[in-house]
């Protein structure tokens, strides 16, 4: 079988790391990057020769079989929608659209030109969110009561989105891929400390028509650098630690019992202290999982996994959080 032609749109902070993958792969070929800095095109065409190194997107569309878009958020529906249209299957990165009309649009592009369409919500490809859905989904942990996490560190600051824009993706995705549902209310508040109108902190509250809440702590103005996920069910506890080098998922045998019988109300609650354990997870890099479940999407050998719709649905999330913390915080209804 012939090599699956690839190009990457956009090989910036973030679309480096798509280049140098796809590279790597064997069943790829690396055909074209576009770039409208000189400089990144410069540095990719010295690294990479043989590739089309180029500033135009159509002069990409025209060598690829699929395409990876990786440039800005702004463009990113925009040039989503341009591969499709052309007949590429494609893989837009987070966020998957800044509005909920862009993301509508792209996703039923694809459905009607029949072209796949995916979102870089890269950690739903993780393989420790892989196994905590699994223990979800076979209850090893009983009824999820909530989850939180903090994605915080002082590190880039962008000029063109806040931090809900640029964090809140990979924490809104996973807790709607963990829960299989999306939230009725959300609510936000966030500040503004380095550039007026855009947040550099924001506090992400998602409540569940199940019951379950979702807090969410995002930041690129703290002393810390923490990728953190920690869900709470009846049975068990787990927290994902993605920055520790290994052993990143750890179980917590701890909870609250109630007794089937008891004298009085004080009676009826007990603690319970168990054993910690770490399961053994795959540490396969998400990164290579995606793409190459991208590749299997494109070559029509694999069904949609993280779809244009599910892009949709978190970007409607993004959209009723802003509108919560325009307002100083209050809940939102999470529309559609």
């Amino acid at each position: 079988m012939s090599r699956l032609r690839v190009g990457v749109i956009g090989a910036g902070t973030w679309g480096r790391n798509h280049v140098r993958t796809l590279a790597s792969m064997p069943d790829v070929e690396l055909t074209a990057v576009c770039d409208l800095s000189a400089s990144v095109r410069e540095k990719t065409a010295r690294t990479y020769p043989g590739v089309l190194v180029t500033d135009s997107v159509q002069a990409l569309l025209e060598r690829v079989d699929a395409v990876v878009v990786a440039s800005t958020a702004r463009a990113h529906a925009a040039l989503g929608l341009a591969a499709v249209r052309a007949g590429k299957p494609v893989l837009v990165e987070k966020p998957y659209a800044l509005t909920v009309r862009e993301a509508v649009e792209l996703a039923e592009e694809s459905d009607r030109l029949k072209v796949p369409a995916l979102v870089g919500h890269l950690l739903e490809f993780h393989p420790v969110v892989d196994r905590l859905k699994t223990m979800i989904r076979e209850g090893t942990l009983g009824e999820v009561y909530y989850l939180y996490s903090q994605r915080v560190n002082l590190g880039q600051i962008r000029p063109d989105e806040n931090a809900l824009w640029s964090f809140g993706p990979h924490d809104i995705s996973v807790a709607l891929y963990l829960m299989g549902e999306a939230p009725a209310r959300v609510s936000a508040q966030g500040h503004s400390y380095l550039q007026r109108g855009i947040e550099d902190v924001v506090f992400l509250t998602m409540q569940f028509a199940s019951g379950v809440i979702a807090h969410a702590q995002m930041s690129w103005l703290d002393p810390h650098k923490e990728r953190r996920l920690t869900v709470v069910g009846s049975k068990q506890m787990a927290v994902f630690d993605d920055m520790a080098p290994r052993e990143k998922l750890r179980i917590y045998d701890k909870g609250v019992d109630r007794p089937p019988e008891y004298g009085s109300y004080g009676e009826s609650l007990a603690v319970r202290e168990g054993d910690i354990w770490i399961p053994k997870v795959n540490n396969a890099e998400p990164l290579g999982l995606e793409l190459g479940h991208f590749v299997k999407v494109a070559r029509g050998e694999a069904p949609t996994r993280a779809d244009a719709w599910d892009g949709v649905r978190v970007v409607r999330v993004l959209e009723a959080a802003s509108r919560s913390m325009a307002t100083g915080g209050g809940p939102v209804t999470v529309e559609g």
